[in-house]
């Protein structure tokens, strides 16, 4: 059985090395209301103008899906050209600030011990085998790592984070770093059940979609939404550890996996 928590709380990724956030943060000039706006008015173009199969309909799609783009980048080239930028400056907090974004918890049993899991989702190398939105993970040194995501519409997102706690076989927390294009924070943790049946896994996520509440709205809107994305990835990461392989489910976008 698979336990899930969704409640509101806000941001989106690309950025290197600690020197190069500034710069990231620079290629932010569209504010959130603006980025609000273009994911809204973009998705509505986007579907209008893929319902009517047209070369006009193209057009529009494309329009749209330019405006999905500068809402989820938080950057437009005429407002760069102009020297002009609607964005907030922020502090140099990183991940997502108190009271902003969403926060999804979910949790599953695997019958394995903690240490095995620990130490597979560690090597954060072997996350794109079971999470299908991950693109690519990058160890960069010990504690940071360069993060690929597929988005809506196949729009991609990047970030780069750093794992700010961890104790092994236990738990593992991380956040992203200054510059993000997605404001994001997260644990993992590994409890052993009661006479060796398996270990509870416990992932919580807080993340600040662009647009704020409104990006996960349109996010629900042209895929599924973080605690579908998590939920499945529990089931491909409970299928991975205990057989070996993950089974093939397409065509089941809403099937759940059982919970020993």
């Amino acid at each position: 059985m698979v336990e899930t928590a969704t409640r509101p709380i806000a941001r989106p990724a690309s950025t290197h090395a600690p020197s190069e956030a500034p710069q990231a943060r620079s290629q932010i000039n569209v504010g959130d209301p603006e980025r609000w706006l273009s994911l809204v008015g973009g998705g509505a173009l986007a579907l209008m103008g893929l319902s009517r199969r047209s070369l006009g309909g193209a057009a529009l799609a494309a329009v749209g899906g330019s405006l999905i783009y500068r809402g989820m980048s938080g950057h437009c080239s005429l407002y760069q050209a102009l020297g002009h930028s609607s964005a907030e400056e922020t502090g140099p907090a990183t991940s997502v600030r108190a009271g902003h974004g969403c926060k999804v918890e979910e949790s599953m049993t695997i019958n394995r011990s903690p240490a095995e899991l620990f130490h597979f989702f560690r090597d954060f190398t072997n996350l794109p085998r079971f999470m299908r939105h991950v693109e690519a993970v990058t160890v960069e040194g010990p504690n940071r790592s360069h993060w690929v995501v597929r988005g809506p519409l196949g729009v991609k997102a990047e970030w780069d984070a750093e794992i700010y706690t961890e104790r092994p076989n236990e738990m593992i927390s991380w956040r992203s770093l200054e510059g993000s294009e997605v404001d994001t924070a997260g644990s993992i943790h590994f409890k052993a059940r009661p006479e060796g049946r398996g270990t509870e896994v416990r992932v919580v996520l807080k993340y600040d979609p662009p647009g704020g509440k409104a990006g996960a709205l349109i996010a629900r809107l042209f895929g599924r939404s973080a605690e579908q994305l998590i939920r499945a990835d529990l089931c491909r990461f409970k299928q991975l550890m205990e057989t070996g392989e993950i089974a093939t489910i397409e065509g089941q976008p809403h099937g759940t996996c059982a919970n020993g």
